[in-house]
């Protein structure tokens, strides 16, 4: 373990060294970037490693919490979904060949929503019986790109995003935001070039707004966190850029408290090939509903990519960060994932 994540986690340091600037996003606005300046135990307690994971290849990803608070989520690359048990203290193989499951949320009635990246499809799976049914799989008679992240409305909507690297646009859809509606319609609700790589998605506590991450590591290209009205009919209106990561490395996956702020899985230890500069910081940055950064906690290695609230008290938030799954207790619950 880094000695700087060790010191964070026992109390007995800071993370990190004051980055003591600013920089200027592309839409001409400053971004604050002096973490240290930040009253972060307002909203966050220390970071706790909940379990390690290992395998042949790791890339974690898509934490929920189920009713009984166990935490589900996946490793892609070898096509799992674990299951932990906080309790217990017992990490398990919940499913194997999961068709390189990404992102994963549980529906109000207890079914795993599950976005497999390899099949380019939304499935819905029973815990109890293990039978799964396919929500959506095309979109005006051409596959889906790979299914990433998703979220519900109170009406029984499902938002999910929808990209891949190297799509073959013969076949495939652009990449996109779509809404999959009860009677299994599906909607195309932002394409590129509107959008370049959207990424996590989440629904505003009162059902009014929804936020989607763009994650693209090209030279200007978007890397940022857009706002939307979310209307009765669900669809989008007045667009707008809530926070801007640029030239760093983007959210990834992110959740929501029961007061509208973000939790927002960012940054990178080091730079992996991309334009993405170390501007942003790794680890969970809180951003208020109004484009605020309120705190931050940094977490021990790369890729961070995803988190969840959990707990009896909803005031757990779990996080997927390279092997680990980590924890952080937080001032404000989250928004229930059950009703």
């Amino acid at each position: 373990m880094q000695r700087r994540f060790f010191l964070k986690t026992t109390g007995l340091g800071s993370l990190g060294i004051a980055l003591g600037r600013c920089s200027v996003s592309r839409a001409g606005t400053i971004v604050e970037s002096n973490y240290d300046l930040l009253n972060s135990d307002k909203y966050l307690g220390p970071v706790k490693v909940e379990t390690r994971i290992q395998d042949a290849k790791i890339f974690t990803e898509g934490p929920a919490v189920d009713r009984l608070g166990h935490v589900y989520f996946t490793n892609i690359p070898v096509s799992k979904i674990l299951k932990w048990d906080p309790i217990n203290k017992e990490l398990t193989v919940f499913r194997t060949d999961s068709n390189q499951a990404n992102g994963l949320r549980f529906a109000p009635d207890g079914d795993l929503l599950i976005c497999e990246g390899g099949t380019g499809r939304v499935t819905k799976m029973n815990l109890e019986t293990g039978e799964k049914s396919v929500l959506a799989d095309q979109f005006n008679g051409k596959n889906l790109q790979s299914p990433n992240d998703l979220d519900y409305d109170n009406r029984g909507r499902i938002y999910f995003s929808s990209r891949t690297d190297s799509p073959d646009l013969t076949k495939e859809n652009q990449r996109s935001l779509y809404r999959l509606d009860p009677d299994g319609k599906v909607h195309q609700l932002l394409t590129e070039p509107a959008i370049h790589m959207p990424n996590g998605v989440v629904v505003s506590p009162d059902h009014k707004s929804l936020y989607l991450i763009e994650a693209h590591g090209g030279i200007d290209r978007n890397r940022n966190i857009l706002a939307f009205d979310l209307l009765e009919n669900g669809s989008l209106d007045n667009r707008r850029t809530l926070f801007d990561f640029y030239p760093g490395r983007s959210g990834d996956g992110m959740c929501i408290d029961a007061k509208g702020n973000l939790y927002v899985a960012a940054g990178l230890h080091k730079t992996r090939g991309s334009s993405e500069t170390l501007d942003t910081r790794p680890g969970i940055h809180v951003i208020s509903p109004k484009g605020k950064l309120l705190a931050f906690r940094e977490t021990p290695e790369d890729t961070i990519t995803n988190c969840t609230f959990g707990g009896a008290d909803l005031k757990t938030l779990y996080i997927t960060a390279g092997s680990y799954l980590l924890s952080i207790r937080t001032m404000i619950p989250g928004k229930s994932s059950l009703t």
